[in-house]
């Protein structure tokens, strides 16, 4: 396989599969492989150290064009665990009710737009900071974009009668909903000028998040798998993952004071956050590691995975001794996933090592290469 990111692909971590209808699943079968594998993951959430395999089943229509139309996404979905269990794993699979980014910017009036071919589009609406906080926003439960991502959890719950892994919708941090208010630039400008009303507007946007999670959790209950979206996640796991790809985007000092407060609050609640950025965020592991609470982490590591993807893998060793899961995604052949790890894992780590093989033979013989990488060192 070319050690390059594939430009012509939509996305490059997805899968092929074939949808199943919720009166053609399997329940019986997934449930019991998930009992199996939550054992691993339920011990492994106690434990200092250690590493877990997760072998991501992401359909590239679930999460662009095809969320907008829930009986297919949930179809789509359900075709990602029951091949799933073909491929040899430590953590399962589970359903997310995706529905775009712009989720919680949409209390501030906005609505998508839907483009052919693509995820839906949020634009900005206001042209300063002072403009944002004068607007008075609704709840997000009461926008067409919260009312409708709820009524996907309502529907993804009914069809599987609570007995599959659900998680929440796909959070952004406030640093990251930002973009879809008013102009990045002006932004970037205001966290220099005007910090106090970033803050203000930060932890406004934080309070709109903790609400619309009360609503999602109603209706998911136990069913909930944590920390959700793009991270490896488990009914027997705690925290919240948040999108904060803008976090690369200002100095890593400037993070920890102006974001990670309202990024802490927001996750607090459910057990602490959980941090992702796309791109190379090595320059900022030292103060993600300070966040409050912090449980999870995640990264890309090899150039076929995104093409700005992390180089200093060394510096993710830091890591080391602190118990938070460091969220491994390689997409990538065997000798990729050998040199990578490599680099990465050392003694003391705690990680969860994201495969995206494309048999289950290949996907065998990943499992027990990292698992034998991480016990002989």
């Amino acid at each position: 396989m070319a050690r390059q990111f594939d430009n012509k692909l939509a996305d490059s971590q997805s899968t092929q599969v074939e949808p199943i209808s919720p009166d053609r699943f399997d329940f019986d079968r997934y449930e019991e492989y998930t009992k199996e594998l939550n054992k691993h993951c339920a011990d492994f959430w106690k434990q200092p150290s250690g590493v877990l395999i997760y072998r991501r089943m992401r359909v590239a229509e679930c999460f662009s064009y095809g969320c907008r139309d829930m009986k297919r996404s949930l179809q789509l979905q359900l075709g990602a665990l029951d091949k799933s269990m073909l491929f040899k794993a430590d953590v399962p699979n589970f359903l997310e009710p995706w529905y775009g980014i712009g989720t919680i910017a949409s209390a501030f009036g906005g609505d998508y737009i839907w483009h052919e071919g693509q995820a839906p589009a949020l634009t900005t609406r206001f042209q300063t900071i002072d403009e944002v906080l004068a607007y008075e926003p609704k709840e997000v439960a009461q926008t067409n974009i919260g009312r409708n991502t709820l009524d996907m959890i309502e529907y993804f719950m009914e069809q599987t009668k609570g007995r599959l892994p659900v998680s929440l919708t796909d959070t952004q941090s406030p640093l990251n909903m930002v973009g879809h208010l008013y102009p990045l630039d002006q932004f970037f400008m205001d966290t220099m000028m005007e910090p106090e009303k970033v803050l203000q507007l930060f932890d406004r946007l934080a309070d709109l998040s903790i609400r619309f999670n009360k609503e999602q959790i109603k209706l998911i209950g136990p069913a909930l798998a944590s920390p959700g979206h793009g991270f490896a996640s488990s009914t027997q796991w705690t925290g919240l993952g948040m999108s904060d790809d803008n976090a690369i985007m200002i100095a890593p000092e400037q993070y920890l004071e102006m974001a990670a407060p309202s990024v802490e609050k927001i996750c607090t609640p459910l057990g602490g956050p959980v941090f992702h950025s796309c791109g190379d965020w090595a320059g900022w592991v030292k103060v993600v590691l300070q966040m409050k609470g912090l449980k999870m982490a995640d990264g890309a590591f090899s150039p076929q995975t995104d093409p700005g993807a992390n180089t200093n893998l060394e510096a993710f060793n830091s890591f080391t001794n602190t118990g938070v899961v460091l969220n491994t995604r390689i997409v990538g052949d065997l000798e990729t996933i050998r040199e990578q790890l490599t680099r990465l894992w050392v003694p003391g780590m705690k990680m969860v090592v994201v495969t995206y093989c494309e048999t289950p033979e290949e996907q065998e013989e990943a499992y027990r290469l990292i698992h034998g990488l991480c016990q002989q060192q």
